[in-house]
């Protein structure tokens, strides 16, 4: 097994015609936890879709978990923007998570007791098994991206992407996420990659970030990214990196 479960190699990425980006040479190790950051337009969500297969690179070579990406792959979790738009009003949570399991299948047969125990264990990963049995529309959207993590988790993968799960969550949601992100650090070795425009809220668990720069994608240890010079390059905007005496270390425009 390759000690990195993201590799891309000389990749460059046209869409619609246009150069997103090019000469996307890195690896991101396996159990990393990694924030993928860059102005709107830089191809954040394009990095994703050439994981899950959607989307095949211009130029260069991909590999995911040691293979070429391909479509429904189980050992990917994927959690989309905007998630709980695309659920009916009348779906219960925990039979959404349960789709996570069965809905590749064919035929109406219901879930085995294994597959309900892990189901279970999905809730229980994120917090979410007190609202198990409400509908998705009655909960807070951080609940709500809760319940839609524990779907992309389900299926135990190896690799999960997240593509701006704290967009339009107050404070106390965003912390609750975090700390499922940490939980998954601490508790087991699956690789996660998160896209998001704001880095602050979870630096306390990033091990690393791809970042989006000049037409390039890079990758570096979460230590060596969060630099004013790199971060103001990054954003064409001032940004300072504030370190404090615990040793911790934040950023802020201006």
């Amino acid at each position: 097994m390759s000690a990195d479960a993201v590799v891309l190699d000389g990749v460059g990425v046209v869409r619609g015609g246009r150069p997103v980006w090019s000469d996307g040479t890195f690896a991101i190790p396996r159990g990393s936890i990694v924030i993928v950051i860059g102005p709107n337009g830089s191809g954040k969500t394009t990095l994703l879709h050439l994981l899950l297969g959607v989307l095949s690179p211009t130029t260069g070579e991909v590999s995911v978990l040691g293979t070429v990406p391909a479509r429904g792959d189980a050992r990917i979790g994927y959690v989309p923007q905007n998630y709980a738009a695309n659920v009916g009003d009348a779906v219960r949570c925990r039979d959404l998570v349960t789709l996570g399991l069965t809905g590749r299948r064919w035929g109406l047969r219901g879930a085995s007791a294994d597959e309900r125990r892990r189901v279970d264990e999905a809730l229980e990963a994120v917090g979410a098994t007190e609202f198990a049995h409400r509908r998705l529309s009655e909960l807070s959207g951080g609940q709500q991206q809760r319940v839609a993590i524990a779907q992309a988790l389900v299926d135990r993968p190896d690799l999960l992407l997240l593509d701006e799960p704290l967009a339009n969550l107050d404070v106390r949601n965003q912390q609750d996420i975090v700390r499922v992100l940490a939980d998954l650090r601490e508790n087991t070795d699956v690789t996660v990659l998160v896209v998001a425009h704001d880095m602050n809220p979870l630096l306390s668990v990033l091990t690393g970030a791809v970042y989006l720069l000049d037409g390039h994608p890079h990758y570096g240890p979460i230590g060596d990214v969060v630099d004013e010079e790199l971060l103001t390059h990054l954003y064409g905007t001032r940004v300072r990196v504030v370190r404090t005496a615990q040793g911790d270390f934040f950023t802020r425009s201006g």
